[in-house]
């Protein structure tokens, strides 16, 4: 069985056509034209603002002119995970594999997120079987690494007063509020020196980690291998010299880091008493992870002296900082039950040609003075190791409202058709609404979505049966909204 054969077909079908479009954040170029391109197709009117936002309007069925017009919205762009270091994002397309009762990609992300949320939008255009109101689809940019294009919202862009965000990622579930955010980078300066010519060198390597997303997995308790690294390397400090050469590790702000690794050397005289300390570190690890992690991978092997090395008081308050600064969850919510509140993540570690290392890290909360004070505690613990600390602009939280009308709509919906009511929630996770809400305050809107797992990892997946409920509950929604004055 392949994607094709899936059912609701007519959402399959142009989801598959939307794997074979590159779409990385901040390179929607691809994926703006196959949105054009498919609004031409149908004849759907279509405009964009200057960032690349992409809407697209529909008249309401006949006879349902003065319902409330309501708008489908979902991001353009996916995050670019592999397993394989030579998949080129920008040109080759996502290969899908149904697994049983899922959706999965070959060895890289499968971009569910959002690319579901697009197709499922798409085909509400383009299904004539569907009654509905006037209708807007709005499709942006870049909400992985930045949230610009729901920031950047052109003026008169979208005129609806209902928002389906098409943007979570649980079957039976509303979501009605989400955590804001912002990201801090701290940027260590070093000396090049000569590698010492005495030293034995090796190349410590994490990887194979579940990673995932930085806001929905940050709960359970996945390894962070800059964590895993510096953690290693503090250890081998308190004992040894240790010259430091190369360190990398995560690639993405939102997502947890899977690999990452460090080439170092410590006098030749003791090799072998790091071995030793790498094998009772590997033991360490194991037990405390390998219910969670099972393939994680911890690897140490002996490489040739690298050409340079960062000087000494650089690697140490690199280190110390790495090894201290904190990751994960902070608080869980007072207000609801199960809903973390404030968590940061330890994102990636990146040298710069310019004799420079970036370490990125991200915040969230659903309080926003909380957002602030963990990021402060960020700021000061990196200042404290000689880093230079600044923070984004950030972006807010969506304060639930209870008392919603697409929300009871919503609800009904998947009630009506499935037999179940559904959760009402919140997530730890940044979405665009509570930008759209800036702008737009009187929108009243609701996000959610099929089951996904594993998003922003190589392990993502998308559960084929929600998938067609999603369907079902977002034809429902658009057709009692049809019905309304």
């Amino acid at each position: 069985m392949t994607i094709k054969d899936l059912q609701p077909a007519l959402v399959f079908g142009i989801f598959d056509r939307i794997c074979q479009v590159p779409h990385p954040s901040k390179k929607e170029e691809k994926i703006r034209k196959f949105l054009l391109d498919f609004a031409a197709e149908y004849g759907i009117e279509v405009r964009t603002d200057a960032i690349g936002n992409v809407v697209m309007t529909k008249a309401a069925t006949p006879g349902h002119e003065q319902a409330p017009t309501v708008i489908m919205q979902a991001h353009m762009d996916m995050v670019c995970e592999s397993n394989d270091k030579s998949f080129d994002f920008e040109n080759q397309p996502i290969t899908t594999i149904v697994d049983g009762e899922w959706l999965r990609a070959d060895g890289t992300t499968l971009g569910a997120d959002n690319g579901i949320g697009m197709a499922a939008a798409l085909a509400a255009l383009i299904d004539d079987k569907l009654v509905h109101g006037p209708l807007e689809a709005l499709f942006t940019v870049d909400e992985e690494t930045g949230l610009t294009g729901a920031n950047n919202l052109g003026e008169g862009m979208i005129s609806g007063t209902m928002l389906l965000n098409l943007d979570s990622e649980d079957d039976a579930e509303l979501f009605v509020g989400c955590a804001g955010g912002v990201d801090t980078t701290c940027t260590f300066h070093y000396d090049r020196s000569m590698a010492p010519t005495d030293f034995h060198y090796f190349k410590f390597d994490v990887s194979k980690g579940l990673g995932g997303h930085s806001g929905g997995d940050i709960h359970l308790g996945r390894a962070n291998a800059n964590k895993l690294v510096a953690r290693f390397l503090w250890t081998l400090m308190q004992t040894h010299e240790l010259s430091l050469c190369e360190i990398d590790g995560g690639n993405l702000r939102n997502a947890i880091p899977r690999a990452a690794h460090a080439v170092f050397g410590v006098h030749a005289s003791n090799k072998e008493q790091v071995r030793v300390a790498f094998n009772n570190y590997v033991a360490d690890v194991e037990g405390e992870y390998s219910d969670i992690e099972p393939g994680l991978e911890l690897e140490l092997e002996s490489v040739d002296r690298p050409d340079f090395a960062v000087d000494s008081n650089t690697t140490r308050r690199l280190i110390e900082a790495l090894y201290c600064a904190p990751h994960g969850v902070v608080s869980m919510s007072r207000a609801l039950e199960g809903l973390v509140e404030t968590s940061t993540n330890l994102a990636s570690v990146k040298m710069q040609p310019d004799n420079q290392i970036l370490v990125t890290t991200s915040q969230r909360s659903s309080v926003e003075s909380r957002k602030w004070d963990i990021a402060n505690q960020v700021e000061a613990l990196f200042t404290l190791a000689g880093a230079k600390v600044s923070h984004g602009d950030g972006y807010p939280g969506w304060a639930p409202n209870m008392n919603s009308t697409i929300m009871r709509i919503a609800s009904e919906a998947y009630e009506e058709l499935y037999g179940v009511k559904p959760a009402i929630k919140a997530i730890h996770a940044g979405l665009e609404c509570g930008l759209f809400l800036e702008k737009y305050p009187h929108l009243d809107m609701v996000s959610f979505g099929p089951t996904l797992r594993d998003v922003h990892s190589p392990s993502e997946r998308m559960h084929i049966p929600a998938v067609e409920r999603f369907w079902g509950q977002l034809r429902r929604i658009l057709e009692k909204v049809a019905d309304l004055k």
